[in-house]
């Protein structure tokens, strides 16, 4: 019998010790540390892994930092970004001490991108990337989810955040390429 075991899933060990890491980083900046060093021993950690961590405070978004590629091996990406999210995303500002115990932190471990249509995107499975000249955005899969979204809307929310017109991933110029995520976060 086949098992339906993916060698590139996180282990619930994984999990802990990536949410741990973020948590660590930001309190290391915080208190003028460097960040942390640890190299994990679990060879999912070591792969090359787009990545992002998004903070929410008190069920609001209060940062969210990540690579879309793989750059760097997951365990270093979590713990960049989220030092990233808490520190360096323009629309807030920085993380103070006091926020910290507040702040729920969520990871998101991607696929590869993958050139996609519009009419292969599944709400709550993909995320997107909407990409024309200069122009460039992502949403992860679980951003249509919580706004309750369609594919339209999702695909339309992208090109806005792109700095594009709605539905300009309609225009043959424009591309498309979606991703899974693995996503998990503090209980």
């Amino acid at each position: 019998m086949a098992s339906s075991f993916d060698p590139h899933t996180i282990s619930n060990h994984g999990r802990a010790f990536l949410l741990q890491l973020a948590r660590d980083a930001i309190a290391a900046r915080l208190h003028g540390l460097s960040p942390p060093a640890t190299r994990p021993d679990d060879p999912v950690l070591l792969e090359h892994r787009g990545a992002f961590v998004t903070l929410k405070k008190n069920g609001r978004l209060r940062g969210c930092i990540g690579y879309i590629v793989g750059v760097s091996e997951l365990w270093i990406a979590v713990r960049d970004n989220a030092e990233s999210a808490a520190f360096k995303d323009p629309r807030f500002q920085a993380l103070q001490d006091d926020e910290l115990s507040a702040v729920h932190i969520e990871i998101s471990a991607l696929t590869p991108l993958v050139p996609s249509s519009p009419e292969d995107v599944v709400v709550g499975r993909d995320g997107v990337v909407v990409e024309r000249g200069a122009y460039r955005a992502v949403l992860l899969p679980q951003v249509a989810v919580e706004q309750g979204w369609d594919v339209e809307t999702f695909l339309d929310a992208t090109c806005r955040k792109a700095g594009l017109e709605t539905g300009c991933w309609r225009d043959p110029a424009t591309t498309l390429e979606t991703f899974s995520a693995e996503v998990f976060g503090e209980d």
